[in-house]
């Protein structure tokens, strides 16, 4: 479940030193005790609730070990307390989880929808990531951006001081691991500073990266995957992917590592043996483009060069289905990492599509509105005026070519977090969707 501490739960918990708003003094966020947080938590909803659980351990045990969810549980199930009921803490939190994600689904699949999009840089955006709360940005002029989510303001800049551009990255709350064509690279999010660079020529050409701590992915053009200790710094295995070029990666939880191809296959290797596993085939044949697996079901979903997206069974190596999109390329396939319903997918047409993860059905078809682009009126460091337009649904049978450019700008890469997905453009402004329904019976 994505949360952001303070983003999530609509409250503002300045770092600690300094002064606040009006001369009022910062206070740490671990110096606020339990009850205090009981306190603040009893105003929130369920929904918001479970993302505040998910920022860190001790936020967790208050709204677990507390009487806050025990009681939301009772009132909102309309149940009376019971010995029973006291003793099923895990189907009490299982409840409120899978309403935090019904919620979620709704918001994609509803009418009111935002587009929030500022200038992020001062060239062209390259690679975005959207993860807890925060969006990671990068762009020809070798600037990485941090920004939030909820603000759309930019918290730090990192610089690659690298010869060659990044071609991929990730990123979590401790660091950023980054890929050029040659070297792996790996920054602290909290200073920027450098802690490690692999020595040139142990790859020829890097195209994708994944990685899972401790260990680093890297898909090359001579069809092997490179794992990486990124502690050490060495190059532990070398897998056997394809004959041709990996174009994509993801990894599971399995420690499993699937690469694809631009021969429409997807080829599953043990990460630690090296060991190939199975081959996914599609029906279609067309080139791999984007990967993403599925944490919690054992799927993995594909974008392919032709437009079509694919879902398989890990479990049994099946494909489940396969749909056509678009006539163009899908650059990104992705979804909240706890959802098992819903799957963003974007591309070279421009239109932000919401599809079934069971069976394929696009849910929904969005682009931007031809309303002329409210200013805000807030500004985000490093970026200027924040603009905001609506969102519009059409229809299935819509001709897509018929829509102008300007409402469908190609989509080149996405991210999605909680209620909201982020997309570049290869522009130099940032695209961030706000989708906006509510659970009636909450």
């Amino acid at each position: 479940m994505e949360a952001s501490a303070g983003s999530a739960s609509g409250i503002f918990i300045p770092p600690a030193g300094g002064k606040g708003p009006r001369g009022t003094l910062r206070v740490p966020i671990h110096s606020i005790g339990a009850d205090m947080l009981c306190i603040v938590f009893s105003r929130l909803d369920p929904s918001v609730l479970v993302r505040c659980a998910s920022v860190c351990k001790f936020w967790n045990d208050v709204i677990y070990t507390s009487t806050l969810m025990s009681d939301l549980y009772y009132k909102v199930r309309l149940h009376c307390k019971s010995s029973s009921m006291l003793s099923a803490p895990i189907e009490m939190k299982r409840y409120f989880e899978d309403l935090a994600l019904e919620q979620h689904r709704l918001s994609l699949l509803g009418s009111s929808t935002e587009v929030h999009q500022w200038r992020a840089h001062s060239s062209r955006i390259s690679l975005c990531c959207l993860r807890r709360g925060l969006i990671l940005t990068d762009a020809e002029d070798k600037v990485m951006r941090l920004w939030s989510a909820e603000s759309c303001k930019c918290l730090k800049e990192y610089c690659n001081l690298n010869k060659d551009p990044l071609v991929d990255y990730d990123f979590d709350e401790n660091k950023i691991v980054g890929l050029t064509g040659s070297q792996m690279c790996i920054w602290t999010l909290k200073t920027g500073k450098s802690l490690f660079q692999s020595r040139e020529g142990i790859f020829t050409r890097g195209i994708c990266m994944r990685y899972i701590d401790p260990e680093a992915v890297i898909g090359c053009d001579d069809g092997r995957a490179r794992i990486f200790d990124m502690y050490s710094g060495k190059c532990t295995r070398i897998i056997r992917m394809h004959s041709g070029a990996v174009s994509c990666l993801a990894l599971t939880e399995d420690q499993l590592v699937l690469g694809g191809s631009n021969f429409g296959s997807v080829t599953v290797a043990d990460l630690s043996t090296g060991v190939q596993s199975a081959s996914l085939k599609s029906l279609s044949h067309a080139g791999m483009k984007s990967l993403y697996s599925s944490i919690h079901s054992h799927l993995v979903f594909a974008g392919s060069t032709a437009g079509y997206v694919h879902c398989w069974d890990l479990r049994t190596s099946r494909l489940l289905w396969e749909t056509r999109v678009s006539p163009n390329v899908v650059y990104g396939v992705h979804h909240l990492p706890s959802d098992a319903s819903t799957l963003a997918v974007g591309g070279l047409d421009g239109v932000l599509r919401i599809l079934s993860q069971s069976t394929g059905k696009i849910l929904s078809n969005l682009i931007m509105s031809t309303s002329r682009p409210k200013l805000d009126g807030s500004t985000s460091s490093g970026s200027g005026s924040r603009a905001k337009r609506k969102a519009e649904a059409v229809s299935a049978d819509t001709e897509i070519h018929n829509i102008p450019r300007c409402q469908r700008p190609p989509i080149t890469c996405l991210g999605v977090g909680w209620q909201k997905i982020v997309t570049a453009h290869n522009e130099k402004y940032l695209s961030l969707w706000r989708f906006n329904q509510s659970l009636d019976h909450v």
